[in-house]
């Protein structure tokens, strides 16, 4: 067999095995726990059901071709909303094409595919980078590849925030961007592994990029290089970086400046958890929110555990791995640290998203250990202990439950019984090859050949660990020695025994230079020896350069049977290993990962999957949808926050990190609630307001019956329409000097709304609010004017709080409270009153809700059911004269645009001859709009009270509106740079290879590097 197939055949293998195990662990978890496919259970909690699904479903339509918008516009949410920002956020990996070979109804299928592939490329390429650091078994590779995929972090934290999983994937190849900058290769394929990193996700990639660095800057110095030639592949990772980042400029920038025109949210100031805590999540079976994932499995642990105790690696290796660990373990619980980590911004949600970088550190660390051989029973002992003393500490923790304990135990002893079985497979090794060339084997951890600047310890000159590498060793040895008794005697043997061991030799040095832990280049030369004749390629790590007792084998030839079956021993004991060792991990990834899909569960909102209600609410859309003519709102009982990407239409929902400020800060002027500290925003049923932004259809549904809170409703799902004004109106100029941003509005919704149509429509009368036994309550402290209303003790009618007003006979009665939790509806209505939901909290504001119809008299009594003490503000009731609502819509239709067409960031309106005053889209003014009227030079849009707008001279007949993402232009243009200096260099360097073929004589061949034939 080619030498170039045998070289990567360990990495692929290894590779393979770490994603076959995070695959088989991560389904049966969700298999045991009941989850979502593999059970009723859904998995669609928190942002996952409120954000990523829809996304893709969005993403789904956009590449069928049945989005209302395209890359720059999302028409669909928020009336009208950035869309790049959001790809780049949350669809801008490559894995997120995969939707477009599933089913649209099985969107939730698809996202949990992408998931579990995401996750188990993370493994492929941890085990890849194992194997490109040292040498080592190829299973063992694939075993800590898995245990990194499967990581706390990653199993109770990103499984359902699938855009962090690419961060997870993006270390280990960063750090192999590393190692090539180490050697001066592949630079340009360093490049756009880089790019591809900050393209999928640039927030984790920002994390993982950080963490490579630590990792590149201990590797430099375990190389031990000359500090010039050390710079010289520090700065050359930098520029990889620089250009990498350079392209994935276009997106990058777009994102940045979309997250400075969002919605600001909460602000957060970090708290470290407690030391308990922090050691708990390193235990498996444990689950906390706002706490450090930091479970690796325990076989993971316990080797970087044993690192310090492990006298076969060498000093530098133990301390530069243990203390980069340590190091970053404590950033973690640092502000200032945390703060780097974060890109200087505590993030709204869990503080400890940059966990997986601890992980892979902890991981590569086990892997240090394992490949320099099994420590010996003395460190394994002091792992042990210390990972005694951890538990103790958790134990204090209220994040560890009975059941961690069968679990932690189980696993170790797993972890101890499959070491100490390998350990005695390497040892049946070296004695076999010891035997069979008659020396001693001393035994292997006893520290010779590993003392304080040795930086090659037991791993033997072909790179094998520990008592393997000794025994490679003693057979050179042996195969030297024969070689010279055979020359010497005049025998033809002679030459094929040392060539034999020229072999070796060869070999030796390629796998030296994968170590990186010499005093020489990195490259497995020695200070002073030649360097390496350009373009070759050393042997791997991971490559075996002959078989595991080959030696004995062939000086044994008198003893078959006995050689024979030894090696099945040998074999035995490794495969016994083997399996404990994988068994045990995988019981506890799967366990730890089940417990977190289950408690998730009692901790975060869930939604259902695709199913019958989705279904019906799409059918309902589709055959009322109208755009660009009208929209089509999917209804005020939402399913999810973003239910317009799920099942079509336009609406004001919406909800992203990229919330625009402006939109949030209008929809609550004009009564609209919202989640989320401001950034999901939610339907607004309301007659008004769908006149203002063309809503003439609105979908009805009953309340989700998978939330338990709701009334038990399974109503039809039915639409609503009404005459609606053109997307595009034409209004009044306004006063020069008069305000017409978000500014303008004042604190009574009813008046907003008025602003905006522009027309007198409400009746705002005076509110008498009563308790239950007619007194007349508090008023409400601090900056909110209203009156305080408590939950009363007595669940009967009698003892309710009630509001009294005086509204114009059979006016539409509305009650604005947004600070107030519980339920409201009319006592004497003529006709069936409707029941108003409220929900208020630290994180949401409740909507505007329609109670009915006051009557003939005009005395409106609303009855209140508070859950929790909350604020009826003044001005809480307001009456809508749906005649005068009639005439203002009619006299917009007459002035509007007569046709309007909407493609993806534009829109073109005609409009009557002569109009004047200001042409009004019926869309937010989010930054990133230019229009001009007719064929004028495009401005930036003008703003009417938070709506695009284009001001009209009387000579105008058209408008035209286009949209460009903020950021857009200066991330094309680092992009184009970065682009242009990656070809000049790129040009540069084959102009030197073509003149290094064409004047062989200017670059003389360097020298064959030194061979060294044996160790003993």
């Amino acid at each position: 067999m080619k030498r170039s197939i045998l070289r990567g055949t360990p990495r692929r293998a290894a590779a393979l095995l770490a994603a076959a195990l995070t695959v088989t662990a991560f389904c049966a978890a969700d298999a045991v726990a009941r989850s979502y496919p593999f059970g009723p259970r859904t998995r669609a909690v928190n942002d996952l059901g409120n954000q990523y699904v829809p996304f893709h479903a969005h993403l789904w339509d956009l590449l069928h071709g049945r989005s209302d918008g395209g890359l720059l516009v999302n028409w669909q949410s928020g009336f009208g909303s950035s869309f790049l920002p959001d790809l780049g956020t949350y669809l801008s990996s490559p894995f997120a094409l995969l939707v477009v070979v599933f089913p649209r109804d099985e969107i939730d299928l698809a996202v949990y595919v992408i998931t579990v592939l995401k996750t188990a490329c993370a493994g492929a390429a941890m085990a890849w980078l194992l194997l490109r650091l040292r040498p080592g078994r190829w299973w063992a590779a694939g075993l800590l590849g898995a245990a990194y995929a499967l990581c706390g972090w990653s199993l109770a934290d990103a499984s359902y925030n699938p855009m962090w999983l690419d961060g997870l994937v993006a270390l280990p190849l960063l750090c192999l961007v590393g190692e090539w900058a180490l050697d001066g290769r592949r630079r340009l394929l360093g490049v756009l592994v880089v790019a591809l990193a900050w393209i999928a996700n640039f927030y984790t990639a920002y994390m993982a990029t950080l963490g490579a660095g630590l990792f590149l800057l201990l590797r430099l110095w375990l190389s031990g290089l000359p500090r010039r030639r050390a710079l010289a592949a520090a700065g050359r990772a930098t520029a990889t970086v620089a250009l990498g980042v350079g392209l994935a400029a276009p997106l990058v920038t777009v994102v940045y400046f979309g997250t400075k025109h969002a919605y600001p949210g909460r602000d957060t100031h970090f708290t470290p958890v407690a030391t308990q805590d922090l050691l708990a999540r390193l235990l498996p079976t444990t689950y906390g929110f706002a706490s450090p994932a930091l479970f690796v499995g325990t076989t993971a642990l316990l080797l970087a555990l044993a690192l310090p105790f492990h006298r076969a690696a060498p000093v530098r290796v133990r301390a530069g791995w243990s203390l980069l660990v340590a190091a970053v373990a404590l950033s973690l619980q640092w502000t200032p640290t945390h703060l780097a980590w974060h890109a200087f911004a505590t993030p709204n949600g869990s503080p400890y998203r940059q966990t997986f970088v601890l992980c892979a550190l902890l991981v590569v660390a086990a892997w240090h250990t394992l490949s320099y051989g099994v420590p010996a029973p003395r460190a394994l002992a002091a792992a042990t202990a210390l990972l005694a003393l951890v538990a103790a500490v958790a134990s204090r923790s209220g994040l560890v439950h009975a059941y961690a304990w069968p679990v932690l135990l189980l696993s170790t002893a797993g972890a101890l019984t499959g070491l100490l079985l390998l350990r005695r497979a390497e040892a049946a090794e070296a004695a076999e090859a010891a035997g069979a060339g008659g020396v001693t084997v001393p035994e292997a951890g006893d520290g010779r050949g590993a003392e304080a600047g040795d930086t090659t310890g037991d791993t033997g000159a072909v790179g094998r660990p520990g008592l393997a590498g000794l025994a490679v060793r003693v057979r050179r040895a042996e195969a030297v020695r024969s070689g010279a008794a055979a020359t010497a005697s005049g025998g033809g043997s002679g030459r094929a025994a040392g060539s034999s061991a020229d072999v070796d030799d060869g070999r030796e040095a390629g796998h030296g230079r994968e170590t990186g832990d010499g005093p020489g280049d990195g490259r497995g030369r020695g200070v002073g020896a030649d360097p390496a004749p350009a373009g070759e390629d050393p042997a791997p790590a991971g490559e075996d350069p002959a078989p595991a007792g080959a030696g004995a084998a062939t000086a044994g030839r008198g003893e078959p049977r006995a050689g024979r079956a030894g090696a099945r021993r040998r074999v035995g004991l490794a495969g016994l290993a083997v399996v404990v060792l994988v068994g045990a991990q995988l019981g506890e990834a799967a366990a730890t990962s089940a417990v977190a899909t289950r408690l998730r569960l009692n901790h975060l909102d869930d939604y259902a999957s695709w199913g019958d209600r989705q279904r019906e609410q799409a059918k309902a859309v589709s055959e009322a949808d109208g755009w660009p003519a009208h929209r089509t709102d999917p209804g005020r009982e939402q399913t999810v926050g973003n239910d317009p990407m799920v099942v079509g239409g336009q609406g004001a929902q919406y909800y992203s990190s990229l919330t625009a400020d402006v939109l949030s800060r209008t929809l609550t002027a004009l009564g609209g609630g919202w989640t989320s500290r401001g950034r999901n925003v939610q339907s607004l049923d309301n007659a008004v307001t769908d006149a203002v932004f063309s809503v003439g259809a609105r979908v009805h549904s009953p309340p989700d019956q998978h939330q338990r809170w709701n009334p038990r409703d399974r109503g039809p799902v039915t639409v609503s329409r009404q005459d609606v004004p053109p997307l595009v109106t034409v209004r009044p100029a306004t006063a020069p000097d008069a305000r017409t941003g978000v500014s303008a509005f004042g604190p009574s919704p009813y008046r907003n709304q008025e602003l905006l149509l522009g027309s007198r429509v409400y009746t705002v009368p005076a509110l008498t609010v009563r308790t239950g036994d007619g007194a007349r309550p508090a008023r409400a402290p601090g900056d909110r004017p209203g009156t305080l209303v408590e939950a009363p003790r007595a669940k009967a009618a009698a003892h309710r709080p009630t509001i009294d007003a005086q509204c114009p006979a059979r006016s539409e009665v509305y009650l604005w409270a947004p600070h107030y939790s519980g339920t409201a509806r009319l006592t004497d209505s003529p006709a069936k009153p409707l029941t108003g939901r409220f929900t208020s909290d630290a994180a949401k504001i409740a909507a505007m809700q329609r109670l009915g119809t006051a009557p003939v008299s005009g005395h409106v009594r609303i009855e209140l059911a508070p859950t929790r003490t909350g604020t009826v503000p003044d001005g809480a009731v307001g009456c809508l004269d749906t005649a005068r609502l009639r005439t203002a819509v009619r006299g917009l239709k007459a002035t509007g645009a007569e046709e309007v067409t909407v493609s993806d960031g534009t829109v073109r309106a005609r409009l009557p001859a002569g109009s004047t005053g200001t042409a009004v889209i019926a869309a937010p003014r989010i930054a990133g709009w230019r229009c001009a009227a007719d064929g004028a030079a495009a401005e930036p849009a003008r703003t009417h009270f938070g709506l695009i707008a284009v001001p009209l001279d009387g000579s105008a007949t058209s408008v035209t509106c286009t949209f460009h993402p903020p950021g857009l232009r200066l991330g094309a243009a680092v992009g184009g740079a970065s682009l242009l200096t990656l070809v000049l260099l790129g040009t540069l360097t084959a102009v030197r290879r073509r003149r290094t073929a064409r004047h062989p004589a200017l670059h003389p061949a360097t020298r064959p590097r030194e061979r060294i034939t044996s160790a003993l």
